[in-house]
């Protein structure tokens, strides 16, 4: 016999199972634009069937079914494409770090322009250029002299430039660390919650996303590899363990000089730490190479000529003579015997052999100082390391520096573009997966709500139904 109630049962079944799908259709439209959110869905399942009853077995065909149970509610999400995106994401992260710092290089370098490096060299050798049509002419050579510092000045600026650079590659470095350490803490805490709640049988769906957009955001800044463990996300970043369950690994600065380059070789930390140590060193090299040089050469070719002092005196240093090679640039200056009097700068090659006194009017030395500007050198910077070009004049160094650091921006500009094209194709994919439809859940609400709608019917059929057994049968007769 047939229970009396299971009518109620099932339409109160789905009912319950009805609400839950709109709750849950609810939860995906608010949630629509919120970042990192996977649409979630409601399982049901039919309820398990009664037998009908019998003393041993029933010989009324079927079972009877029990209406409707929800099953789950679970996040829909595709891993293959998170971990696709994994490894994009870290492309765009590196690439668009080294694009940024050979942009701000080639700010500082600001060549080709008339205001760059290249214009108050030439102004330096033409201002020699002038002083052999006047050697003896005092304006003449405070016009060296004001090139010279004009020049030394330049050549200060670029450096602190680009030693300020570094500082901010490495302030920035420091930012990234500490930015990783306490992602890594978020989701070593985040394991150890999804663990406790999914442990009772629950689906942590909403902890899951928070978790998958911290692992989002790491992923562009460090080079990632993810596996899931019962207890939760396993994080490597090459060899090097950061995330085990609950326990999250101390991610410093020595983590980072141990893991570079073998097991960090990708993401915003890479680019920084690879921009710093080759990018920016190179071309302090090249401008330390290119001052060491002219240094030398310049006052070579200075000590072989006579001031304008009586008796014939040699010329000097025309410049402070190199200390430090790898600071050149940064220590590049005239010396003090030319800024205090320019007659000290020499211009003639030649003294009378009767008087000894120097023939001011000769112009040898201002015409061989003005040459050294087409003589090709040796650009070994006193010991400076790889120098970009040897056996070549100062211009064409100049321009092979800036050809080399044009070349360099427009291949990073070209990687960090791709990676944008990829990462967004596969951020894309995954939206098209797990992303919000309104219009799709719009049109499952409507279709819950009729079967909400549908349950409620039946209840009440069913209500009219046991108010007529309970209230009008057996009343005959009365």
């Amino acid at each position: 016999m047939r229970s009396t109630f299971t009518g109620l049962e099932i339409s109160k079944r789905g009912l319950f199972a009805q609400q839950a799908a709109l709750q849950t259709t609810g939860h995906n439209i608010t949630n629509a634009n919120t970042r990192g959110f996977s649409r979630q869905v409601v399982n049901m399942e039919a309820s398990r069937p009664l037998e009908n009853l019998g003393m041993q077995r029933s010989t009324v065909p079927g079972q009877n079914g029990q209406g409707v149970e929800i099953n789950s509610v679970v996040r829909i999400r595709e891993q293959f494409l998170d971990k696709q995106f994994y490894n994009e994401n870290k492309g765009l992260g590196e690439w668009s770090v080294r694009r940024d710092t050979l942009e701000k290089l080639e700010a500082i370098v600001n060549e080709p322009s008339d205001t760059g490096m290249r214009q108050v060299l030439d102004n330096f050798w033409n201002s020699w250029q002038e002083l052999s049509k006047q050697p003896d002419n005092l304006e003449t050579r405070a016009v060296v002299k004001e090139s010279a510092l004009a020049m030394t000045d330049a050549f200060n600026n670029v450096a602190k430039k680009l030693n300020d650079l570094s500082l901010d590659l490495a302030d920035n470095i420091s930012v990234k660390i500490t930015e990783v350490d306490s992602t890594l803490k978020q989701i070593a805490a985040l394991n150890n919650e999804i663990f406790r709640i999914e442990g009772l049988g629950n689906n942590a769906n909403d902890l899951r996303d928070q978790r998958d957009v911290l692992v989002d955001d790491l992923s562009k800044v460090v080079n990632v590899t993810l596996q899931e463990e019962s207890n939760g996300y396993t994080i490597r970043m090459g060899n090097v363990v950061l995330v085990t369950g609950d326990t999250a690994n101390a991610f410093t600065n020595a983590t980072v000089q141990a893991a570079y380059p073998n097991d960090l070789t990708s993401g915003e930390l890479f680019g920084l730490t690879y921009s710093q140590a080759n990018y920016v060193t190179e071309y302090k090299n090249q401008l330390n190479s290119m001052a060491a040089t002219l240094i030398d050469e310049v006052n070579k070719v200075h000590k072989q000529g006579y001031t304008l002092k009586d008796p014939a005196t040699l010329g000097g240093n025309f410049f402070n003579p190199v200390v430090d090679p790898l600071n050149a640039a940064a220590t590049f200056s005239v010396s003090s015997a030319i800024t205090s009097d320019v007659e000290n700068i020499a211009a003639s090659m030649r003294k009378d052999d009767v008087t000894g006194k120097v023939i001011k009017g000769n112009n040898e030395l201002a015409l061989k100082m003005a040459d050294v500007k087409n003589t090709k050198y040796n650009f070994n910077g006193s010991g400076v390391q790889k120098i970009i070009l040897n056996g070549g004049t100062f211009d064409e160094f100049l321009r092979a520096v800036v050809s080399e650091l044009g070349v360099k921006t427009q291949e990073a500009e070209r990687q960090a573009t791709n990676q944008k094209i990829l990462a967004d194709q596969l951020e894309s994919r995954r939206q098209s997966v797990s992303g919000v439809s309104l219009d799709e859940e719009m049109a499952n609400m409507i279709k819950f709500q009729h079967a909400y709608n549908a349950a409620a019917r039946a209840m009440t059929t069913y209500d009219e139904a046991l108010d007529k057994v309970i209230n009008g049968m057996g009343v005959v007769g009365r």
